[in-house]
This record gives C-alpha cells, structure tokens and sequence, in this order.
C-alpha cells in the first residue's frame, strides 16, 4: 500500500520549478493548476499554491515557501469527490479520502490538529480548493483518469476467486465452449446444460429425450402388432 499523505519539496532546477517525478518508470505531468489551496484533515487553508497531478500522484507545492510541499500517491486515494455544498465545506473544492494503514482509533482526532505538528501518515481527509470554481469539474476528470490508471493491486487470493471478466476473456471462454464436448447436440431443450456448466444436467436432459423416444416406438410397435392380430 502507498505510504499517505506525506512531506515533498523535490523541485527542478533550483527548487522553484516543478516536482520531480520518476519519469523513467513512465511517470508524466497531467495537469498543473495555480492558486490551489491545501486543506490537510480539519486544519486550516494553506496559502495558495500550485497543484501538479501526474499519472502517479497528486503534489501540491508552496508559492510562498519553497520547503513546503505535499504528496500522496493515487493508491492511497480512496475517494476523490466535487464538493460543493457550504454546510459540508464553505469553498468549492475536491474532497479527498486518505488510506492511511492505520488504526481508526489511532488516527481519530490527529486530523484536527495543526499542520505543523500532523502526523502526515495519519492523515485522512484532504481538500483541494481553487481560487477559481470553475476548475473544478477538470480536476475531477483528471483525478478520474489517474485513478484509473492505478487500480488497487489485486492480492494472490482474490485473484484466484476473480469472476469479472474482460469483452475479450469472455470471447475467448465462448469459443472454447462452442468447440468442446458439450456441443453433443443441437436440440435447443438441453441449453440448460450449456447455460450454467453442468454436465451432468445435460447429459440427463439428452438421456431423458432418448427414452423418450425409445418409449415412442415401443408403443407404435405394439400397436401394430395388435392390429395385425385383429386381421
């Protein structure tokens, strides 16, 4: 799991330009929105700042004072929402959910302390408001785009009880069905037996059709041998 929220001051250059970011791993830039203020937990707005969303992570930096910037990977994002209800939160901003790896008990009330003395691992809300509100529908867009592009790992065990599917993974389970041994018959009756996988449905429904005509001649059989007699 990402490590939370935590401190980032990497810059380019001489420290007034843009984040660092691990560009060799295909890490790249989506967006970069000025005048951005940080709300960490139930702290206080930040001074404005400027907002970096890359394809990993969401990095906020200081326009005010070069040592002070925030980081937190898409993996430790939950939750990203537009919030623009007042009795929820007085500015138009993204809220944003934390997985932090801690305890709830231990992390209930650090959020609202200072900024200063927060523990950034604990930290589980942030907000981030724009100084202009119309922003905020293409910071939801991209925040949507990145978290896409970084699915939450799926662990050994969940991935052997995995029922989704993709469009091609069904094709290909489709093709396999149409050209194994359960294609014994064309009679639409026994589709039950093709419809949930069970053999031994099937293979019941096609004995019971061939009784069903044996009993069928049987009786025609019969019958006509009566019939002869009576002549």
């Amino acid at each position: 799991m990402a490590p939370g929220l935590r401190q980032f001051t990497e810059r380019r250059g001489d420290g007034a330009g843009q984040p660092v970011i691990d560009t060799e791993n295909g890490e790249e830039f989506m967006l970069m929105c000025r005048e951005v203020s940080i709300v960490i937990g139930n702290g206080s707005p930040e001074s404005p700042g400027t907002l970096y969303i890359s394809t990993k992570k969401v990095v906020w930096l200081s326009d005010v004072d070069g040592t002070k910037g925030y980081a937190v990977d898409f993996l430790s994002i939950s939750l990203h929402a537009v919030s623009r209800d007042p009795e929820a939160y007085p500015s138009p901003c993204i809220y944003t959910q934390i997985e932090t790896g801690e305890d709830e008990d231990e992390s209930e009330g650090s959020d609202s302390e200072c900024s200063d003395a927060l523990d950034l691992s604990k930290v589980t809300e942030m907000r981030l408001v724009p100084s202009d509100p119309s922003q905020l529908d293409t910071l939801f867009q991209v925040f949507c785009e990145c978290a896409e592009l970084n699915p939450e790992p799926v662990e050994d065990n969940e991935e052997e009880h995995n029922w989704i599917f993709s469009a091609d993974q069904l094709s290909d389970e489709t093709a396999e069905v149409e050209d194994s041994e359960w294609n014994f018959s064309q009679n639409p009756t026994s589709s039950i037996g093709h419809s949930n996988g069970d053999h031994d449905l099937a293979r019941t429904v096609l004995e019971l059709q061939i009784n069903d005509h044996r009993f069928e001649d049987a009786e025609e059989m019969e019958h006509e041998h009566e019939s002869k007699g009576r002549h």
